[in-house]
Formats: structure tokens, sequence, C-alpha cells
């Protein structure tokens, strides 16, 4: 009894031995793994290679070759956060960026990353000094295919300081950007600044815009200061914009509605006024189109009223082609001699320009009053000067035309048949606007 007693013992005691090694086997095989795990862990963890790890996945969900030169930073504590810099995003063999930036933050809560993918929801984005090149932009665009994916939702939304955006002949920097937040389905705003610059021309903006969503078909509005700024003149302007957002092929603001409170700005002279435009703005590398635009100017003093049709594009030159009617001549314009003057008829005009952005090229002018018409070719910074002189400066504006009458009055003489030329030697010979009125 005392034997079988014995050997239970020893086959308990064995099999508890037994037990004891497999379970050190098996905490020494699970301390191996969480050690393993650990340190490939702190090897992901690691700036040089976590960045370029995520930059590569973002890359090919993209069609783009995104890289990071500089060296990053992270963050696990609170909100987990990933910064790079130094960051090009370029098409595969493009010799053009479509975007740098020096540098990039990124951050998403754990929920997130505990997803795995299955939730879109960021945090913040920053980008300082990130430079968007339009014409690779548009080209990188255009090989995307349509997708229904779910767009990324920004909590803290988007930062953007220092910003670049580069198109064919002009540019726009300075750019800073608030945006509150991003989510699919509601509203956006944000405020945005920076500076349109291209030969001759500046204009710097402070607006504040808001969107039903942020997606192509969405409302778009927009408010603020916008001024436009030469070395001859200045228009400060407040201005509002309400439009429909196409971002289909470029930026295209469908049914665009522009009022603004301006004032045209020059030495000593200021004049102020109120102009509505309507029609579909266009934006891509070239620059702005406005075609087929209407346009109404309110003026006072030497500012005319006048409404017209036309187009309109700033790109690496200022073009302009309106069509319409001038309400009235401004009587703080020099007076139109007798039977014209006397009229009340309105002036039905063609006006033409092709040129330098600021307008210092040669205009072409076509104007009638009843059965007087007039043609002429000019430079709108001296006519405006001569309007704003009004009854204190000479009664011949500063243009070369000529003016045809079926009667004229002048110094108390009625003239029949009257042609009058006027030249100015300012105006080159060869400049391309009409000097024959219409017959």
């Amino acid at each position: 009894m005392h034997s079988s007693r014995t050997h239970w013992a020893r086959e308990r005691s064995s099999g508890h031995a037994g037990v004891t090694r497999r379970r050190k086997t098996v905490l020494l095989v699970m301390a191996a793994l969480i050690l393993v795990a650990a340190l490939l862990l702190r090897w992901l963890m690691k700036p040089k290679h976590l960045a370029p790890a995520i930059l590569d996945v973002a890359g090919k969900s993209l069609g783009l070759e995104i890289t990071a030169t500089g060296l990053g930073e992270y963050r696990l504590r609170g909100t987990p956060q990933l910064i790079v810099r130094n960051v090009i995003a370029r098409e595969a063999g493009a010799d053009t960026a479509v975007l740098k930036a020096d540098r990039l933050l990124i951050s998403v809560p754990w929920s997130t990353l505990r997803a795995r993918g299955s939730d879109l929801t960021a945090t913040r984005v920053e980008l300082d000094a990130p430079v968007l090149d339009v014409a690779a932009f548009e080209r990188w665009q255009a090989k995307r295919p349509p997708s229904d994916a779910p767009m990324p939702t920004l909590t803290d939304g988007v930062r953007i300081v220092g910003g670049v955006i580069v198109g064919k002949g002009w540019k726009i920097d300075g750019v800073d950007a608030d945006l509150h937040s991003v989510a699919v389905g509601k509203p956006l705003r944000s405020h945005v600044l920076g500076r349109y610059v291209a030969d001759g021309i500046a204009a710097p903006f402070d607006v504040h815009v808001a969107m039903t969503r942020p997606a192509s078909g969405a409302g778009l509005g927009v408010v603020g200061k916008v001024a436009i700024d030469t070395a001859e003149w200045q228009l400060p302007s407040r201005v509002r914009l309400s439009a429909k957002l196409d971002t289909r092929k470029g930026v295209l603001l469908e049914h665009a509605v522009l009022g603004a409170q301006s004032r045209y700005v020059s030495g000593d002279t200021s004049l102020p006024f109120a102009l509505g435009i309507a029609g579909p703005l266009n934006f891509d590398d070239s620059g702005l189109t406005l075609q087929p635009a209407a346009l109404a100017l309110r003026g006072q003093g030497a500012m005319p009223t006048l409404d017209a049709s036309g187009g309109f594009a700033l790109t690496d030159e200022m073009k302009l082609d309106l069509d319409g009617t001038l309400a009235d001549w401004p009587e703080a314009w020099p007076a139109l001699p007798a039977p014209r003057g006397d009229s009340s008829a309105p002036l039905p005009f063609i006006l033409d320009y092709s040129g330098a952005s600021d307008f210092s090229d040669v205009a072409g002018l076509q104007l009638q009053r009843d059965d007087t018409r007039f043609a002429a070719r000019f430079h709108l910074p001296k006519v405006m000067e001569w309007m704003d002189a009004g009854a204190t400066g000479s009664p011949l504006p500063p243009m070369t035309g000529m003016l045809k009458a079926p009667t004229l009055e002048i110094s108390g003489a009625l003239l029949e048949d009257v042609e009058i030329e006027l030249e100015d030697e300012d105006i080159p010979a060869n400049a391309s606007a009409p000097i024959q009125p219409d017959q």
C-alpha cells in the first residue's frame, strides 16, 4: 500500500514537472515573440522607417511617387501624429513635381489606427510652404480614374502656411489658409489669404470661403477684400461671389455672380463705383477666363454707368472684349459739342483690349450717339486722367482716331458732314485697334 502511494506520488510529481516545463517553454516562446514584436515595432516606429512606409502607401493609392528627404518625427502620446519634411509628390518619371512642401504634419486618432482603414477619420493636416504646379496637377488629375472611394474626415481641419500656386506666366504666392473642418456632405468654411502676381500686376486678397460640401457640384460663396495693384493705379474692392463649383476639369465656377464695391485710385484721383459680373469663371494653368460674361457698372463723378456683355481673360496677358451701352455722357467729362451734347440717347460702344495685365497697352473703342460715330485707339490710364480732369482739362481726349457726324456746332458755327481726326503721339502707328468708325 505504501509502495502504491509512493508510485502515484512520483507520477504526480513527474506530471507536474512536465506541465511546468511546458509552461516555461510557452512563456519563453511568448517572451521571444513579444521581444521580436517590440523590436519590429521599434524599428517601424523610427521616422526613417515609418515615414517612407506611410508615404509609399499614400503614393500608391494616388498614383504618385511621394518622397521625403528630411528627418521625420512622430508622437504617440495623446493623438498620434507624424511629421515629414522636404516632401515631393510627382508622377513616375515626371520632371515637374505636382506638389512640394517643406513640412507635412498628419495627425490621426487611435480609433482610426485600430480600424485598419475602415475609418478614414483624421484629426489635422498641416502644410508649410507647399508649392502646387497647376500644369502638373492637371496632367495627373486627367489620368486619375473615376472613384467612389470615401473622402477622409478631418475633424480639426487643414492649415496651410506660405503656399505658392504656379501657373503659366502667373502665380499665387503667400497663400495662408485655414479650413476649420472637412467632412463628407458637411459644409466647409475657410479663411484664405494670398496674392496673385503676373507681369505688371499684383492682386492681394483676404477672403472667407464657404461651400455647401467639399465636393464638385457644391455651392460656393466668397466674401472679403480683393485689390488690383499696378505701378500707375490701384483698384481696392470689397467683393461677394456666389457660384456652383465644378472640378471635373480644372476649376470651373458655373453661374458665377460677382458683386464689388470698388474704387479706382491713381495719384490724387479716386473714383468709386459698383460692379456686377455674371458668367462662368474658369481657372486652369493658363489663368482665369470669363466667357461669356454680363457686366454692369454704376459710377459716380467721372466714372461712367454702363451695361455690357463679352469676355475677359487674365492669362499671360489681359484680354477684354465688351459690347454694351453707356447710359449717358457723365457730366464730369468734358462736354460734347451740340447737338450731340443736347441728346439724351444712350451711347452704344465696343471696347477691345489685348496686352499687358496693367492695361498699359493700347485699347480700341467704337462709340456712337444718334448718327454720330467715333472710333479710336488709346491708353486707358491717360483717358482715365482726362475724364477725371473734367472741364478743367483738354476738350479733346488723348486718343488717335476719327469722329464722323452729319452736323456739329463748334463756337456757334454749324458744320455739316464733319470728319475730325485725333492723333496722340504716344499711340504706335501699328497699334491693333479700330480707327475707322463703322459706316
